[in-house]
């Protein structure tokens, strides 16, 4: 074993990629050197890479020096010359011509490539870089924040499932043991917790009372408490499979980056919508109003019909589970806040050790079983039955007609949860990487939920598994430094499914209501924040699609709110795409300066319009370039109703600055030309300047130079202002 830092001094080798990283992956991640004799550069990159590894566990140069993105693997190029280039060179040189010196270098180029395999397994599969150069410094730290966080997501995960996925609590345990072992073998971040979450158990709980209203329509024959339950087991299996697939299919085709796609205003909405879904549907049996609401004949399925019950049933409220349930949930809200306020206090700093969870879950059992609190009307968890009802097994292959049969029917809730999963596990992971200094591949991180849900399905009735950004902070602060924490959690979670499933028969459901709107409570205690940082920087429009989607999702329902959520998403990133950045340029001193940031420019030449555009042109940002154009000409920079009279004559010279472009495609050279014929049929004179050799070419063989002439190609704007002024090209602008 090799000497490691102390846990809050891990850090990576490399922070940024350096053009031997770029070149020669294999040697940036500690891998034998691409070098040649005539390289001594390289060579002492080598040595420094050598020394480098002694000072912790190879996953902290792997990750930087391979980086956060797919695109950095080892180049077929650079793969090409270091088998046969470098290392047959250097075995000529030692061997000579003969057969000595071929065989030298069929074993160099063997061993490089053994070196790229040892690379590349230490990327796709990262158990392989930290694993290896794991030591007893590390240990002490995974082993108390495993453990530690198994005390918080053994009553989570059974609340979850229980309350919300309506699956058997077994379920939960299963849901929040499996995804972590496989996430530790694949996952790229240390810190995350993937386990079962409040808003995708809900998901998976609507459909599969949505499926069992479908299936359960004969008043003469209902369906019985065994024949729901399997209906259950089999759609959340069935999800699992298409969570899974469709996850680990989003890695494979590099869609990391949809976190940043998707608006932080509306999931911000969908967010705390379902957060008042849950606390509706918590508080009725937080209440003990359960009972009632199942002996009705038509029970409400909406959350405006569970408000009705629940204002209209308030008075028959069991007064002992209410006594239970609210007393539990102040004192989980009073444990956090004091734990929040004292841990940074010295000699205090146990206190975040507490898992007040686990100790209201225990004493609330205890007083129940020893004052009799079930034979009083509170409903108690029971016996936990075995995983799938004790007739499907514990385990088994997924994908069989009893789960696909409701496959086109649970798609989009799959599809849904999948999204949403993998946007709440990337900014854990983000948030955590950048605390301890390392680096993450989204889309590794997507392969790697993707196969842990796909691993869970073989377990019948589980909920999807994904990152928790509040169990991943907690993670880190206990202690956590690798993913060897993950497998602790999860073999405590086994210990308690081995162990201690019988010494939860009188914890009380209500308990568990309490645990769920616990989380409730720390969605909607940020909500006033963010609403007055919308007022502060008055960012009316992403206050409007908040609102929007809050409302949408609490009154139409989960799954159609955040689909709107995701489809308005992409329609702001395709709108915002498509306007292309134009400024108009006045003159300042010896500078052309953009006059709505610099209102001492002046356009000072008659009649000419000089405009710069800020960005690469492509067909998206194209379409409506002329129309763009022809709006800066007659309003200027401000804000304008098209209803409005121009505020400027037409110009008759137009200067377009290039500089910032750095590409154009096909369909921006077509609109170049004909934005030119449009100009040309009008008298306008354009020029273009600062245009990149490759561009100029574009224009030549497209016919845009003959078009123009080559005298309305420049250098610069003042050389296109000189030939307007020679030539007496311009006119007055005037200003109405």
């Amino acid at each position: 074993m090799t000497s490691s830092p102390p846990p809050g001094e891990y850090r990576s080798t490399f922070t940024s990629r350096s053009p031997s990283s770029t070149v020669l992956p294999s040697l940036a991640a500690g891998g034998s050197p691409l070098a040649t004799e005539e390289s001594p550069l390289l060579l002492h990159l080598d040595r420094s890479l050598s020394r480098s590894r002694s000072r912790g566990p190879r996953g902290a140069g792997v990750e930087s020096a391979i980086g956060d993105e797919e695109d950095d693997e080892v180049p077929e190029e650079a793969e090409s010359a270091s088998s046969s280039g470098g290392g047959g060179g250097s075995s000529r040189r030692k061997g000579g011509a003969g057969s000595g010196g071929i065989e030298g270098g069929r074993g160099e180029r063997t061993k490089k490539r053994l070196n790229t395999l040892k690379t590349r397994s230490r990327y796709y599969i990262p158990v392989l870089s930290w694993a290896p150069d794991y030591n007893l410094s590390l240990l002490a730290g995974d082993f108390v924040a495993g453990v530690t966080l198994a005390c918080l997501l053994i009553p989570q995960g059974i609340s979850y499932a229980s309350q919300l996925g309506h699956l058997s609590p077994i379920a939960g345990l299963y849901s929040a043991a499996v995804p972590g072992i496989i996430y530790a073998v694949l996952g790229t971040c240390r810190q995350l917790s993937i386990g079962p979450e409040a808003a995708l158990s809900l998901l998976v709980g609507n459909t599969i009372m949505e499926i069992i209203g479908e299936v359960d329509r004969d008043p003469h024959h209902p369906l019985g408490a065994a024949a729901k339950a399997r209906i259950g087991v089999e759609v959340a299996t069935g999800m699992g499979v298409q969570v899974g697939l469709l996850t680990f299919a989003l890695g494979l085709f590099r869609l990391g980056f949809l976190d940043v796609v998707l608006s932080r205003a509306l999931l911000r909405g969908f967010i705390t919508a379902v957060g008042v879904v849950i606390c509706v549907e918590q508080l009725i049996g937080m209440l003990g109003l359960g009972p009632i609401l199942a002996k009705l004949a038509d029970p409400p399925t909406t959350t405006l019909g569970k408000f009705s019950f629940l204002v209209g049933h308030v008075s028959q409220t069991h007064k002992l589970t209410a006594m239970v349930a609210f007393s539990t949930l102040a004192f989980l809200i009073i444990a956090r806040i004091t734990k929040k306020s004292l841990k940074n206090k010295k000699g205090l700093g146990f206190m975040k050790f507490i898992p007040e969870i686990f100790v209201g879950v225990c004493v609330t059992t205890f007083l129940t079983s020893r004052f009799g609190w079930d034979k009083e009307g509170l409903l108690v968890l029971g016996k936990i039955e075995a995983l799938g009802g004790g007739d499907l097994g514990v385990i088994g292959f997924p994908i069989k007609t009893s789960t696909l049969k409701h496959f086109t029917r649970t798609l989009t809730a799959s599809a849904v949860i999948s999204v949403i999963g993998f946007v709440d596990s990337i900014v854990a992971a983000k948030e955590n990487s950048s605390k301890y200094g390392y680096s993450i591949s989204p889309n590794r991180e997507l392969v790697a939920l993707g196969a842990a849900n796909i691993a869970s399905s073989f377990f019948p009735g589980l909920v999807p598994g994904f990152g928790s950004l509040t169990r991943s902070r907690l993670n880190g602060e206990f202690g956590a430094r690798t993913q060897m924490s993950g497998l602790f959690t999860s073999g405590s979670i086994f210990f308690a499914i081995a162990f201690l499933l019988p010494y939860l028969f009188y914890l009380p459901k209500c308990v568990l209501s309490s645990i769920v709107l616990l989380v409730v409570w720390g969605i909607l205690i940020e909500v006033p924040h963010e609403i007055l940082f919308y007022a502060r920087v008055r960012a009316g429009k992403d206050f409007a699609q908040m609102l929007g989607t809050f409302l949408l999702t609490l009154f139409v329902g989960v799954e159609t709110g955040l689909v709107a959520s995701v489809a308005f998403s992409l329609i702001l990133v395709v709108q915002n795409s498509t306007q292309t950045r134009i400024k108009i340029l006045g003159h300042l001193g010896d500078e052309w300066v953009p006059i709505d940031e610099n209102p001492e420019a002046e356009e000072d030449v008659p009649g000419v319009l000089v405009i710069r555009i800020r960005e690469s042109l492509n067909f998206a940002n194209t379409g409506q370039l002329k129309e763009r154009l022809r709006r800066l000409e007659l309003y200027g920079p401000n804000k304008a109703h098209p209803s409005e009279a121009p505020r400027r004559e037409e110009a008759c010279v137009v200067v377009i600055h290039m500089s910032d472009v750095e590409s154009i495609d096909s369909s921006s050279i077509a609109i170049f030309i004909e934005i030119v014929e449009a100009y040309q049929a009008r008298g306008v004179h354009i020029f273009f300047t600062h245009l990149r050799p490759a561009q100029m070419q574009l224009f030549e063989v497209s016919g845009l130079v003959d078009l123009l002439g080559r005298s309305y190609f420049q250098d610069d704007v003042m050389s296109a202002v000189r030939i307007v002024e020679e030539r007496g090209l311009g006119s007055t602008v005037v200003l109405r």
